[in-house]
């Protein structure tokens, strides 16, 4: 097990399946040393637990978890293609999309579940630049997308 699968133990976290693409994608890409995942929702065992707006039918705290459980899903599509997450070098930039009522404009704290997930997992090599967006609707209803772009050690 590797050390950041360790990290996630302790957190009382395990590493899910890697979330099957729902078009025509990959779940994550190697180019040189870097790795992009596509937008991950908030799958868990092949469902979304909560769908709707984010200030409306779901609540910021619920979207703050579910923004965890999608750096979780990220985590899952790296290794799917790196095979090794001690490999990180540090994540680099996380782009987080949240389906907002009209009204809320609290995305910021709700993609801080994705942000503190990495910090958590991964320490200093977690801390990275960030886009917290609101858009009016995501793939399955979903109320939080993130992606992650990861620079990976040359081993």
């Amino acid at each position: 097990m590797s050390a950041v699968e360790e990290k996630l133990a302790e957190l009382g976290l395990t590493l899910p399946d890697v979330v099957p693409p729902l078009a025509a994608y990959q779940p994550a890409v190697q180019s040189g040393v870097y790795v992009y995942t596509a937008g991950q929702l908030p799958m868990v065992d092949g469902k979304l637990p909560v769908t709707g707006k984010v200030g409306a039918e779901v609540t910021p705290e619920e979207a703050r978890e579910l923004a965890r459980t999608c750096a979780l899903n990220a985590l899952a599509a790296v290794k799917s293609v790196v095979g090794d997450l001690d490999r990180i070098a540090r994540v680099v930039k996380v782009v987080g999309f949240v389906a907002s009522a009209s009204d809320f404009t609290g995305q910021p704290a709700v993609l801080n579940g994705a942000s503190e997930l990495l910090g958590e997992v991964l320490g200093e090599k977690g801390v990275h630049a960030r886009s917290a967006v609101g858009v009016a609707v995501l793939p399955l209803d979903a109320p939080v997308e993130v992606e992650v772009l990861v620079e990976l050690t040359h081993a």
